[in-house]
């Protein structure tokens, strides 16, 4: 059975078993461990919502106008193919990477390394206790990267919460050697101004530089006062990890004052977050092009100088964009999309009330060359299915699906989902596949979803923050073309050119 559309862009029921198995781990290094809210990835909690809404969401389930609480559904042409529960680490999951047969899951409490030669029954070969959120992960060769953006009582993967207003507080990149798959071995720890959100790589043949965003939430923390206008760059070397160091702190928002430059948000423009810092950032080695997720700005930049990146365009979306999370380019660099986390991922964006063009994806156009390279605006992409309000949903963490001649591109919604969706005419996106399940809950906004969504050699992974890891298979004739493009290894904001 496919699942059918209804009028109001509501959908019937379908249900479909889930694929659900449960794998022993190795434990490695042990450690204890309505109204939208404040953005950036929030963690998962709970926030009750009306008994009104409680009503419309019980009977809108009862009308099949949305799938069963923990329903999965999906369109005809998506197979959903293994579930992998959380085990040792109970944590928020985050983002993903890969390498060979390996897939990398981040996780609040540290990452978990899954054998994926079979995708349709993943193996889990190591799980890594080391807290700090978001641990947002990377690798590359025998390096993985994880980011901290919480307080810590030091680098270690002993450390212990602590509040942020504490001198001796630690935030900011680990760096472990995987050489060995099942016994990860923590090599290098690098302080970095208001810590790592998330990381991006810029590999060479003998350093890997890492392009560390965070931002600024206050002046109340000692170690992030504004201005915070840049973003830390770390060089590591592959054969000696152990020297990493931050060598600049390029300034990507110059400008007069105390906040430095930059979107200055509310008042002057109400809703849309002031910029302090970056949230995400893309960069496309193959053209020495970056693209910038920055909190109240979309920016495109050069990386010709890996150590220097020098914006080229800025761009500001005050009507409909609350804060600028990550972007994503085409395989040709003459598109960038953009993605707003309305809500910071804690939200129930996805309903007629918040409408089509908030918490979505911004369409951008790159026009002209080089130096002269601009980014203009053409259309904004949501999915089109109406979620409950009890689910947070909003646009967050996608990847391209390695198609010539299409620009296709698969991507996280929380309790939204995964979408697949085309974006070739940019004036003129649309949806060609999901998966979803249904709220975690009836009563309550309960955070939940898919964190991050993404392609690698002929499947489609997810991690869900509560559900786990899970492994779609996509059989669309707009998308079999990609089942012939290999990766040896894949980080998503460190974009490959698919086809050199």
């Amino acid at each position: 059975m496919i699942l059918l559309r209804v009028p109001r862009t509501r959908r019937r029921r379908l249900g479909v078993a889930a694929a659900a198995g449960g794998l022993l781990a190795a434990l490695l290094t042990a450690a204890p461990a309505a109204a939208i809210p404040d953005p950036g990835d929030t963690p998962a909690g709970q926030k009750e919502v009306s008994r009104s809404a409680q009503a419309e969401v019980r009977e809108a389930i009862e009308s099949g106008e949305i799938p069963g609480q923990d329903e999965v559904v999906h369109s005809g042409n998506i197979e959903h193919v293994a579930n992998i529960p959380k085990d040792v680490l109970s944590g928020t999951n985050s983002d993903l990477a890969f390498q060979g047969r390996y897939a990398f899951a981040g996780n609040y409490d540290g990452f978990r390394i899954f054998d994926i030669s079979d995708p349709r029954a993943p193996k889990t070969v190591a799980q890594v206790l080391c807290p700090g959120s978001q641990n947002d992960i990377s690798v590359s060769g025998d390096l993985l990267f994880l980011s901290t953006d919480s307080s810590r009582s030091d680098s270690s993967c002993n450390s212990t919460t602590q509040p942020a207003t504490e001198k001796s507080s630690w935030e900011g990149m680990k760096v472990f050697d995987i050489s060995d798959k099942r016994n990860p071995r923590y090599v290098a720890a690098v302080e970095t101004a208001c810590g790592s959100h998330t990381h991006t790589l810029v590999p060479e043949r003998g350093n890997v530089y890492v392009y560390v965003s965070s931002y600024s939430p206050n002046a109340a923390y000692p170690d992030c006062q504004p201005p915070h206008d840049g973003i830390s760059v770390i060089k590591v070397p592959r054969k000696a990890p152990h020297k990493a160091a931050v060598v600049g702190f390029p300034v990507l928002f110059p400008g007069e004052g105390p906040d430095g430059g930059g979107n200055p948000g509310a008042p002057t423009n109400p809703g849309v977050s002031k910029t302090t810092g970056c949230h995400d950032i893309t960069v496309l080695p193959s053209k020495d092009l970056a693209a910038g997720a920055c909190m109240g700005d979309g920016i495109l930049f050069s990386i010709k100088d890996p150590e220097r990146p020098r914006v080229i365009d800025r761009v500001q979306d005050n009507v409909n964009f609350a804060f600028w999370h990550s972007a994503t380019f085409n395989q040709r660099a003459d598109k960038v999309v953009f993605t707003d986390e309305l809500g910071g991922g804690g939200g129930a964006t996805c309903n007629a009330e918040i409408g089509p063009n908030r918490g979505a994806d911004g369409i951008y156009d790159i026009v002209g060359k080089g130096e002269r390279s601009k980014l203009v605006f053409r259309s904004y992409f949501k999915i089109p299915r109406h979620q409950a309000d009890t689910e947070n949903c909003v646009a967050h963490n996608g990847s391209l699906i390695p198609v010539r001649g299409r620009d296709l591109m698969v991507q996280a919604w929380y309790q939204g989902g995964v979408s697949v969706w085309d974006f070739t005419n940019s004036s003129k996106p649309k949806e060609i596949a999901y998966f979803e399940r249904g709220p975690l809950s009836t009563d309550r906004i309960t955070t939940g979803g898919s964190w991050s969504a993404y392609y690698y050699n002929g499947y489609i992974y997810s991690n869900d923050i509560a559900k786990g890891f899970d492994v779609l298979k996509i059989d669309d004739r707009r998308t079999d073309p990609a089942r012939w493009v290999h990766m040896r290894e894949l980080n998503v904001q460190t974009q490959p050119d698919y086809f050199d």
